[in-house]
């Protein structure tokens, strides 16, 4: 019988009052497009508020973003046709007044960032040019150099930021774990344990914390994410006694550089927004046929038929044909030129070899629309979250504006929220185990072979028991330098967060959006529900989606009972 997953809390163990102490209003964890949204709300609200970044404040998943964000901005388009698109690529699972939400608020966030400094790329006539992506059936993908906009909206919210007296930001600062005013599940979140390389350990407390601190797609050897994705945020919130939900789904973007012993760069899939087309190595396009939208079908059905095709062919990659685009690839995406030429590759000339690769962390810390968690003091926004708008396959482009959008919001809700005004006089014991047996790095690169071999993109129910029985085994002793090194932390959250991950692929018996099982490889009407978990219990609450009403788009049904619960 399966144990409860990761009951243990991994706090050092030591009392608080001997530690350095901060305080702030609110705490944002995480520098990305989510937690610097949230965190100019708070500043605009009057309040202190204090960012933590584990790196440089630039070194996020959002400065890594090469796609663009995507909005009903064209008066041909509408917030209604960008909601049909995005529910049609979650494959029956989408929160549908959620991603109502997201659509009708798109075009709002992108003014915002236009009176912010924001650049797009424009059209010679000086409106936006607006791309288009897989699974849109409108052009509405706004970018900057074709393929940097994630830079771009980085230094954007940065410039904003750091406008704004009472907001700070904490350059490598860790997030250790979060603190709660006691023990019993749902205790209401009181600040974090930070490490600093150069302070050392230290409390911060807070009024409310927003947890933003991203993905987990570093779980998985080949991925484009930074080092920072490792699912760390997800394991804090867990183990502080959050709800988290639909972690099984794992969206696998379909083009990444594939060159043997470099870096998986990514290859936007704006390239195939301009004409590019997905061959196989004799040549022949991998996509006709498949799908109505072909190549810029949704990402989930184009990298299962890549993997479908390597499968059968043996190749270790396809080819993202580029040749034909109109001015050339460097004219229109520089940045990729220019990384492609770091590797002697001209992409007017030959095709690009590609591979999938662990792209985007669907499910998460389950918030209600204004990011709040089950867990008081808590909220969360950006791809920690399972927000309900991606159901089972994220529609491309949609990540950053969630971020901008619920980011916004719960910002909002923690500048709101009142101090509970509990603090914990104790921190919680450290877990025992046998320590200095298993080496750091040779469990971190063992767990993501481990991820990438069972639990990448197709599935079956004997390996997924394979990886589950490792990562128990590996989590089963306290690493060497747990308590003196940061990356020991991270350690025991990876470890987490892949449990619940491989958890949430085990019970979901179907092949559904980024999830497919080979064991299982039909969609199953039955499984047309979410999975939560909660620590201390073995098997997951079952959660109904919410749709919107047929007769009345305008209806918002009830809720998806997971917050507060």
């Amino acid at each position: 019988m399966p144990s409860p997953i990761d009951d243990r809390r991994y706090l050092v163990p030591f009392r608080s009052a001997l530690l350095p102490q901060l305080f702030a209003d609110v705490l944002v964890i995480g520098s990305g497009a989510a937690g610097l949204r949230a965190a100019t709300v708070v500043a605009e609200a009057g309040r202190e508020v204090v960012v933590l970044s584990s790196r440089e404040a630039t070194h996020s998943s959002t400065n890594w973003a090469q796609g663009g964000i995507a909005a009903a901005m064209d008066a041909a388009d509408h917030p209604e046709a960008h909601a049909r698109d995005t529910i049609e690529a979650g494959a029956g699972l989408c929160d549908e007044p959620r991603v109502r939400l997201l659509c009708e608020a798109a075009p709002g966030e992108m003014d915002r960032l236009l009176e912010w400094g924001m650049r797009f790329d424009r059209e010679a006539d000086g409106g936006l040019s607006l791309g288009r992506e897989g699974g849109h059936r409108h052009n509405r993908i706004l970018h900057t150099d074709g393929a940097a906009t994630g830079q771009a909206l980085s230094s954007c919210l940065l410039a904003r930021a750091r406008s704004y007296e009472h907001l700070r930001i904490f350059e490598s600062c860790t997030a250790i774990d979060l603190l709660t005013a006691d023990e019993a599940p749902g205790a209401p979140v009181t600040g974090v344990l930070t490490h600093h390389p150069r302070h050392g350990l230290q409390v911060i407390w807070a009024a409310s914390v927003v947890l933003a601190g991203g993905g987990a797609g570093r779980l998985f050897r080949e991925t484009t994410n930074p080092a920072t994705a490792t699912g760390e945020s997800m394991a804090m919130a867990f183990r502080a006694g959050a709800v988290v939900a639909d972690t099984e789904f794992v969206q696998f973007h379909p083009t990444t550089l594939y060159v043997a012993g470099s870096g998986r760069a990514l290859m936007s899939e704006a390239v195939r927004g301009e004409g590019g087309r997905l061959l196989d190595r004799r040549g022949l396009p991998i996509m006709d046929g498949v799908h109505e939208l072909g190549d810029l079908a949704p990402r989930d059905v184009v990298t299962a038929q890549i993997a479908k095709v390597l499968a059968e062919t043996g190749d270790p990659c396809v080819y993202l044909d580029a040749t034909r685009l109109p001015g050339g690839l460097a004219s229109r995406f520089p940045t990729l030129a220019a990384a492609l030429a770091e590797f002697d590759i001209d992409p007017d000339a030959t095709p690009i070899p590609v591979h999938p690769a662990a792209h985007y962390t669907i499910g998460g810390v389950a918030t209600d629309e204004d990011g709040a968690t089950s867990v008081p003091g808590l909220f969360a926004c950006g791809e920690v979250t399972a927000t309900g708008v991606h159901g089972a396959n994220r529609l491309a482009s949609n990540s950053l504006l969630e971020g901008l959008v619920f980011g916004a919001r719960a910002g909002a809700a923690a500048a709101a929220a009142e101090d509970s005004g509990r603090r914990p006089r104790l921190v919680a014991e450290a877990p025992q185990g046998r320590a200095g047996e298993l080496d750091l790095v040779d469990v971190r690169a063992s767990l993501r072979s481990a991820m990438w071999r069972n639990v990448g993109i197709e599935r079956d129910g004997g390996k997924l028991g394979d990886a589950l029985e490792m990562i128990d085994f590996w989590g089963r002793y306290c690493l060497d330098k747990t308590f003196d090194d940061p990356d020991g932390w991270r350690m025991q959250g990876m470890l987490a967060a892949a449990r619940l991950i491989v958890r949430g692929a085990m019970v979901r018996t179907e092949s559904r959006g980024t999830h497919r099982r080979a064991d299982h490889p039909d969609r199953n009407p039955g499984f047309e529900v979410r999975f939560a978990w909660r620590r201390g219990r073995v098997d997951p609450e079952v959660l109904p989606v919410a749709r919107l009403a047929d007769d009345d788009p305008n209806v918002t049904p009830v809720g998806d009972g997971v917050v507060n619960a």
